[in-house]
């Protein structure tokens, strides 16, 4: 293990990272950050494109996927809860980032572990009910796998606390947290979702035709 982390001089106990952690969390994060571009795209591909295909074309292949039953939660696309699964996974990195605390690398356990298990499902769902491949899709569910693989490669590396001692440990933690750091990109990245939802909504004028 390398030297005790320095953060830990800030909270009630310490605990040990391999000098490679912070590697592997800026991995982590490039990932998380495509993931988001990816969802993002195909949200965007749900608001804007999708309305302007005629009720009775023909779909096929990646189409085919994203207009099935199965692409919509209470008429959200799922894509968009992708991109909030990994806004959620960048948020947590940056907070480790700003911290050092281990109980992000906890909690980041269970929520990598999630997303392998819904991106497994859509993946069946594409290979057996639809019949059809989303790239799109199949690249968000790699990302999901590259994080887990990632979470339980940074817990490897890691020597720390007991859940329940980090846990009583949350209050420290979140006094010691530079917000801007962690909560200004997630609303930058939140409000760029809504937004794509909004401006259909919008009294925008009509195009006006070249004569």
């Amino acid at each position: 293990m390398a030297a005790r982390s320095q953060t830990a001089q800030r909270f009630g106990f310490d605990w040990e990272y391999s000098s490679n952690v912070s590697t592997l969390f800026g991995v982590f994060t490039i990932v998380a950050v495509i993931g988001w571009l990816v969802s993002s795209l195909l949200t965007a591909i749900h608001v804007f494109a999708l309305p302007a295909i005629p009720p009775d074309a023909p779909v096929q292949g990646s189409i085919e996927v994203i207009t099935s039953q199965w692409a919509y939660v209470f008429g959200v696309p799922l894509a968009t809860f992708g991109a909030v699964y990994y806004l959620t996974t960048i948020g947590l990195a940056l907070w480790w980032f700003d911290t050092r605390h281990p109980l992000i690398v906890k909690i980041l356990t269970p929520i990598t572990a999630s997303g392998v298990v819904a991106s497994a499902y859509f993946v069946w769902l594409q290979l057996v009910p639809i019949g059809a491949i989303c790239p799109f899709c199949m690249l968000s569910a790699g990302a999901t796998v590259v994080l887990l693989g990632l979470e339980l490669m940074i817990l490897q590396r890691s020597e720390t606390p007991k859940m329940p001692e980090l846990l009583g440990d949350f209050a420290t933690l979140f006094n010691e947290t530079n917000l801007a750091v962690v909560i200004f990109p997630l609303l930058v990245g939140l409000a760029s979702l809504i937004g794509m939802f909004v401006i259909p909504l919008l009294p925008l004028p009509e195009p006006v035709p070249f004569s």
